[in-house]
């Protein structure tokens, strides 16, 4: 029973590491969950057996951490890993995509080229976390970074995510919000035309203006920005070359709206079958639901992070999508029976146009990212296939 005293010791040490004075709540339920379903992680383990135990045991597990709780050297370490892999030559054939310029593009291209085949679909929890992962791995293998993937547990900042550590601005955070820009519109998603819900502006909306990204420089998209004064790409596809500033909106009424502890505990909870789990998170637009999902990116919100193809344009995107696994991890965990090789709905969005149903033989590819293309089944749980990590 090793994995599960570890892990919640891991847990609570991590939630006892943030001061008081920064905590959006002294507790939090999703934690709780988190804790309870590693506790049936190890009882299954133990009764079971580790799925891969020539190459996954508690001997050699990850431990992804939330971002609060890293000393200020690793947050620095994992900063310097993301901005050298933005020095780094792209993989991506200029001829398919002119706009990548480094390593760190490849990823951006490869989100844009999938995103109508990813999301509001079976595959779109399997596919962020192994490209999370893929990501995690170029830090590491490309860029001598020794940690892993740290989250940003949206619940702990609800209140005020711009004072996290995350957004604060300083030399250990990803950078804080955007120049303000006044005078703008309220932002409608999922369009315009078709306005479900309607989200005021933050306090930033320009060039984030602090932080080790405040030079960081966007060279593809926006395909579907939400920004009035975006600067369009040359090419449709939006896999052209235009460079631009990192801007950023972060919102309170997208973290406080749909972000809280409570709006995670619901989802873990409440939806218990995997169809229902996923559409939930992502959010149901028309009746003004946004989810944890949607929510999470639009309150880094601005441009690149309010475009849902360019989305990982923005490093703090990386962190988001490891909190989105580690909501779909600890709602396996509660469950592993029934839950840990779930799939369901479709392979299009929203199931528009009709199409057969997700099945766990489904692959994976993240294209020119260059990591082997796996199944859904492969990236079903993070102690086999090709993973080996657990969340604290």
């Amino acid at each position: 029973m090793k994995i599960p005293t570890l892990a919640v010791a891991t847990l609570l040490s991590s939630v006892s590491a943030v001061p008081l004075e920064q905590r959006s709540s002294p507790f939090l339920e999703v934690d709780a969950l988190a804790a309870q379903g590693v506790f049936n992680l190890g009882l299954h383990t133990t009764v079971k057996g580790y799925p891969s135990p020539n190459t996954c045991t508690l001997d050699n597990v990850a431990i992804r951490r939330e971002w609060s709780t890293l000393s200020s050297s690793d947050r620095k370490a994992y900063i310097s890993a993301v901005q050298c892999l933005y020095k780094l030559p792209g993989k991506t054939p200029t001829a398919l995509a002119a706009g990548v310029k480094n390593r760190y593009d490849d990823f951006v291209a490869t989100h844009i080229n999938q995103t109508l085949s990813i999301h509001g679909t079976g595959n779109f929890l399997s596919w962020h976390r192994y490209f999370t992962w893929v990501y995690e791995q170029a830090l590491r293998n490309e860029c001598g970074y020794k940690g892993y993937q740290p989250y940003y547990n949206w619940a702990r900042w609800a209140n005020d995510p711009a004072s996290s550590p995350m957004f604060d601005g300083s030399d250990t955070s990803m950078s804080g919000d955007g120049e303000f820009i006044a005078g703008r519109n309220n932002t409608c998603i999922p369009s315009t035309e078709s306005c479900g819900i309607s989200l005021p502006p933050g306090n930033g909306g320009g060039c984030i203006k602090s932080g080790p990204f405040k030079d960081f420089e966007v060279n593809l998209g926006p395909v579907a920005p939400v920004i009035a004064d975006f600067t369009p790409n040359p090419e449709l596809s939006g896999l052209g070359y235009n460079p631009r500033c990192l801007r950023r909106d972060i919102s309170k009424a997208a973290s406080q709206g749909w972000t809280k502890d409570s709006d995670v505990a619901d989802l873990i909870t409440n939806y218990t079958d995997f169809t229902s789990f996923s559409t939930r998170m992502q959010g149901d637009f028309p009746n003004g639901f946004l989810g944890v999902h949607t929510a999470g990116h639009f309150t880094i919100g601005g441009d690149p992070g309010g475009d849902l193809f360019t989305s990982p344009g923005d490093p703090a995107f990386y962190l988001h999508h490891a909190m989105i696994d580690r909501t779909y991890w600890t709602w396996q965990n509660l469950d592993l029976n029934n839950r840990q090789y779930a799939i369901g709905a479709t392979i299009t969005v929203n199931n528009s146009p009709p199409s057969r149903n997700a099945t766990l033989d489904d692959t994976i590819n993240v294209g020119f990212v260059g990591a082997p293309t796996i199944t859904i089944r492969d990236a079903s749980n993070t102690l086999a296939g090709p993973f080996c990590y657990i969340y604290s």
